[in-house]
């Protein structure tokens, strides 16, 4: 046998992290979110109400113009359109930045960032396009509502979330290098 010629590993294992993943997972993210966005636009009036779960989940399509958690939706200043675009841009340029800069090994805080970046993506598409987000997914309880978010804030929130277990490093596969 010959020692020098490495076993072949399969992508995808724990050994060898699946290719591309920062590729396929934001765009899967955005193609998801930009796909819902569409039908709630086309299906549902803005304002206009669908019950999914009596009591619970509605989709509503409300229009947010301002930041996460409908922040600045309010506020009305000249070019805010462009000011936050331009500020999402930049955030999701950092994003990327710190994504890229990760080893092939951090496997779980590669999939939380990818998943921050697709979010932060399809938002920002909306934005450009649009020069508000469409959020539909409004969960209540009697008269208390959650801010109503889309598939992009779920893929922020979720990629948030995997994030900070990550580093504080939660389970067997922890990213942080030592």
């Amino acid at each position: 046998l010959d020692e020098s010629v490495a076993p072949p590993v399969e992508h995808g294992t724990a050994a060898s992290p699946p290719r591309h993943l920062e590729v396929w997972l934001p765009l899967l993210i955005v193609a998801l979110d930009q796909a819902t966005k569409a039908m709630v636009r086309a299906m549902l009036p803005v304002h206009d109400s669908v019950t999914v779960v009596p009591g619970l989940v509605d989709f509503t399509h409300v229009l947010n113009s301002g930041a996460a958690f409908g922040i600045l939706n309010g506020a009305d200043f000249p070019f805010k359109s462009a000011v936050i675009a331009v500020i999402a841009t930049a955030a999701l340029i950092g994003v990327g930045t710190y994504a890229y800069s990760l080893g092939h090994h951090q496997l779980i805080a590669r999939i939380g960032l990818a998943l921050i970046v697709g979010g932060a993506a399809g938002n920002l598409i909306d934005r450009v396009f649009f020069g508000s987000v469409v959020d539909f997914v409004d969960v209540y309880w009697r008269t208390y509502h959650f801010w109503a978010f889309n598939v992009a804030d779920s893929a922020i929130s979720v990629g948030v979330a995997i994030m900070i277990l990550d580093m504080l490093g939660a389970g067997p596969h922890a990213s942080k290098t030592v």
